[in-house]
């Protein structure tokens, strides 16, 4: 009854954020501090910003966080496809008009925010990066190249310290789950150095994009009117149900590219090629926060208190761990926030002395996991520049 009321309540844009929204939050909850380095919002002096992939999930994110951030900038161009060009989108007081992505779109942009899929990023960032512009890029396509920054600002800002306004080049923003596991687990690495680590990943349908998430509520709708759900974006029914990752699988190894990304994309932000990782990603019926739970094994002992002490001190990280009421990270806590938040943080009783952890962490796959990290590197770049 709680879900259907809650997908009910997704209808309108105020029942959503009211259902996204944690409840207060008890005196057990240790916030840290988001670092906000960039206060102005629209100024002469700011960057020209454009947004790749304006009409999607994550390019909608964008413009909330630009503007919940104050980011400075002195002009916005919006680009998406021909079909969506013309298409009015108000931001920030204003009203700008959709254009087509082409070639020539990058000729006055100093920072692009793409977000509109692999194969664009590939095509079109180079473009913007030979036109002058840093991309900044949602997609896989520039992960793994090599001499591409690969940037959580709270993790390894440090890797793209050469990076510059007015110095064209491509920064990428790592997958969704290996930014909210990283936030959680970096913290402990430092205190420990992380010896391996086993991921279980519950992710959300904004993982699969807008259209994910409409076929969600869609499904979750008919069955509850004793329909049959349509499966249309996924191939099996998504409402009530959970499955396997739908991205691609390697036959051989029976690892699928999600699991594959959290564990190369972890060894280089760390630039640690020892670590020991494996994953297991499934989708679950959520909307928008993702959920993980993580096993640590430690070079040297580590002990609940050390990491918890570690965890409420570490910017984009709160932690919600109160074994008395049983109260601990959901996705709801972190929809719409920008926190990371971690919980269920105990010794692993398998290994021997203390040098075992197991957590779970809780993040929003469209902000944190997405358009947030994103506008931090921004952040970043305009204090590279100054």
């Amino acid at each position: 009854f709680n879900l259907i009321f809650n997908m009910q309540a997704f209808r309108t844009k105020q029942a959503m954020q009211a259902q996204m929204r944690p409840n207060q939050m008890r005196a057990f909850m240790r916030r840290a501090r988001v670092q906000v380095s960039v206060q102005a919002a629209k100024t002469a002096s700011g960057p020209k910003v454009a947004i790749v992939g304006i009409t999607g999930a994550v390019g909608q994110e964008f413009l909330t966080v630009l503007k919940e951030r104050n980011f400075p900038y002195s002009d916005m161009k919006m680009l998406a496809s021909a079909r969506s060009a013309g298409k009015k989108q108000e931001f920030d007081g204003e009203t700008y008009e959709v254009q087509e992505l082409t070639a020539d779109s990058f000729k006055d942009v100093d920072i692009a925010l793409f977000s509109a899929g692999g194969s664009i990023s590939k095509k079109f960032g180079p473009l913007a990066a030979e036109a002058g512009a840093v991309v900044i890029d949602n997609s896989s396509a520039f992960r793994m190249t090599e001499g591409v920054p690969l940037i959580i600002p709270e993790v390894n800002p440090h890797h793209m310290a050469h990076c510059k306004i007015g110095k064209g080049s491509i920064i990428a923003n790592p997958n969704c789950s290996t930014i909210i596991a990283l936030m959680a687990v970096t913290p402990l690495h430092k205190l420990a150095t992380v010896k391996r680590m086993v991921v279980s990943t519950y992710q959300a349908s904004s993982g699969a994009g807008a259209a994910a998430m409409e076929e969600l509520w869609e499904q979750t709708r008919d069955v509850v009117n004793g329909k049959p759900a349509v499966p249309k974006i996924f191939p099996v029914q998504y409402a009530f149900n959970l499955f396997s990752h739908n991205s691609d699988m390697d036959v051989d190894s029976g690892y699928n590219e999600e699991e594959l990304k959290m564990v190369k994309e972890t060894a280089k932000i760390w630039d640690n090629k020892d670590v020991k990782i494996t994953a297991t990603c499934i989708r679950v019926p959520v909307m928008r926060a993702h959920a993980e739970s993580i096993n640590l094994e430690f070079e040297k002992d580590i002990t609940v208190q050390e990491a918890n002490a570690a965890l409420a001190g570490f910017p984009g990280v709160a932690v919600i761990d109160d074994r008395v009421n049983n109260r601990h990270p959901t996705p709801l806590d972190a929809s719409n926030k920008e926190e990371v938040f971690v919980g269920r943080v105990r010794q692993d009783i398998s290994q021997a002395g203390k040098r075992g952890l197991d957590l779970f962490v809780c993040g929003d796959q469209i902000k944190k996991g997405a358009a947030l990290n994103a506008v931090q590197v921004a952040e970043q770049l305009v204090k590279n520049s100054a």
